[in-house]
């Protein structure tokens, strides 16, 4: 996949001079204009061999556009703070809102190369790795973003002429760095181990594009050029193409039943059992939110249901036990224009707790199969890719350490309406009850279906669904934490 890089491409600094001035104009006149229609972002990932332009095109790239409006990040070494959460979460943290450029040096093609290459593991976890950032980079694309992925390139011998040339030359010997003479030594293994990422990781809606960096007039021109024609057949298009999903026709149970109508609603706890019950289990999850073992995982409790199901009550039971400086409440409402600028689980990755930390979700990431698909928010597209989107996120947490759980809290109509007319009698519940939860009880059925798929799609072995029959608020929340509790100790067992 190298060899038109190995070729000594160059032009001459006339041509260069030449063309210049209108690449750097046009240039600039498209990062306005996406400025301006902020229909979508651009990430630009920097790879390929040490010594082979990689900084100097950026800097390039930052004197001839605006940097204002370019956000250039590097991920070589993890802070603690990174360290603490999932992989994915320092790259996501950093991805640009629509209408901005976002430069990733040290990307996860970086990282899953580095390993490789230093033998920190096997081909097998390369191939995961790789599937994980194809996984990405179409999300991203689905989610509108423009991705340009650049790998620049120097043959072996180039590589250690650069070398030699610089090792003895006082004003230029500093741009020798300790990363050039390691991979000198590793050259054949990472243009290996980059042949296969290329050949796996190159699609039509984020493809690669190799450069050959011997001569900076020839490598700054073919990246403008490409960067150029990019942006400019983007803003053009008046919609960013989006593949529909390959998915079979939802249709309605025949037997008529459904998921939430076969549960036992009728489950109750006596007031006298129910302060018994809590008090335990209260008196469990501290122990367990101060075990030295917890400073291994996470905690995660997403917490969806009907209208008036109690999720705040039960939320409160829970939080009850703990010392507010070990846990975190983000409610989710309609996001906000910050929110809407990014992809959607951009609003959740930023809350994720770090190790030894508890964060709850009121309403969560489930919200596009939910309300959105329901309310017709988004497209059938959209909603539909969600349910692989967010299996693959909670695999990744998961697979950090994280510990999850999710409820889905239930009650019936009648239960419901009950609710909602005491909350309209009590001054001090009034804010509880809104015109939309009314509207809301017309879409039942709706609801009741979505929440059955979103069950049946999502309910994985890694983070399995609790549906709490929620009928009986003494019951609800004594559930509640007795799965979180179990959930921990189960955690704690697998170490």
């Amino acid at each position: 996949m190298f060899e038109s890089a190995e070729i000594g491409r160059s032009i001459d600094k006339a041509t260069f001079e030449a063309e210049e001035p209108a690449l750097r104009e046009a240039l600039l006149e498209a990062q306005y204009e996406l400025k301006q229609q902020a229909r979508f972002p651009v990430i630009v990932l920097i790879n390929g061999v040490e010594g082979a332009g990689k900084g100097e095109t950026v800097k390039l790239l930052n004197e001839w556009m605006d940097p204002r409006l370019i956000q250039v990040s590097t991920f070589d070494i993890q802070t603690d703070e990174e360290l603490a959460r999932p992989p994915a979460w320092r790259y996501w943290r950093q991805l640009p809102p629509k209408g901005r450029m976002g430069v990733f040096f040290g990307n996860w093609y970086s990282q899953m190369l580095q390993g490789r290459v230093h033998g920190k593991f096997k081909d097998a976890v390369l191939d995961q790795a790789i599937d994980g950032a194809e996984r990405l980079e179409r999300m991203l694309c689905d989610e509108g973003a423009l991705i340009f992925k650049f790998w620049f390139h120097l043959s072996k011998q180039h590589m250690k002429a650069r070398l030699e040339a610089l090792k003895d030359d006082p004003l230029h010997s500093w741009r020798i760095s300790p990363l050039d003479w390691q991979q000198s030594k590793t050259y054949d293994k990472f243009v290996r181990y980059g042949e296969r990422v290329l050949r796996r990781t190159s699609r039509d809606y984020a493809p690669w594009y190799v450069v050959e960096g011997v001569d900076h007039y020839y490598r700054s021109l073919t990246v403008g050029r490409i960067l150029l024609e990019g942006l400019q057949a983007a803003l053009a298009s008046p919609q960013r193409t989006q593949l529909q999903p390959h998915a079979a026709p939802l249709v309605s149970s025949l037997d008529n039943r459904g998921l939430l109508a076969s549960l036992d609603m009728t489950q109750a706890l006596s007031k006298d059992d129910y302060k018994e019950q809590l008090a335990t289990e209260q008196a469990r999850l501290s122990g367990l939110m101060r075990d030295k073992r917890m400073r291994k995982h996470a905690l995660i409790a997403a917490f969806e249901g009907n209208d008036a199901a109690g999720k705040g009550g039960a939320i409160r039971r829970v939080t009850g036990a703990l010392d507010p400086r070990q846990y975190r409440i983000v409610p989710v409402a309609a996001p906000t224009e910050e929110e809407r600028a990014q992809p959607y689980l951009w609003r959740f990755w930023r809350h994720i707790p770090a190790r030894g930390k508890f964060t709850i979700f009121d309403r969560s990431w489930y919200g596009r199969v939910l309300v959105e698909r329901v309310e017709g928010f988004c497209s059938q597209a959209d909603w539909l890719r969600a349910y692989g989107e967010i299996n693959d996120f909670e695999e990744q947490l998961a697979n950090a350490g994280v510990i999850l759980v999710k409820f889905w809290l239930v009650i019936d109509q009648q239960t419901q309406l009950e609710r909602f007319k005491e909350r309209e009698q009590i001054p001090f519940k009034r804010f509880k009850i809104t015109e939309e939860d009314w509207r809301n009880r017309d879409k039942w059925d709706d609801y009741g279906d979505a929440v059955g798929d979103m069950v049946d799609r999502t309910s994985t072995e890694i983070a399995p669904w609790t549906l709490i029959e929620a009928n009986d608020k003494r019951f609800a929340r004594v559930k509640v934490l007795r799965t979180i509790n179990e959930a921990i100790e189960a955690a704690f067992a697998k170490d």
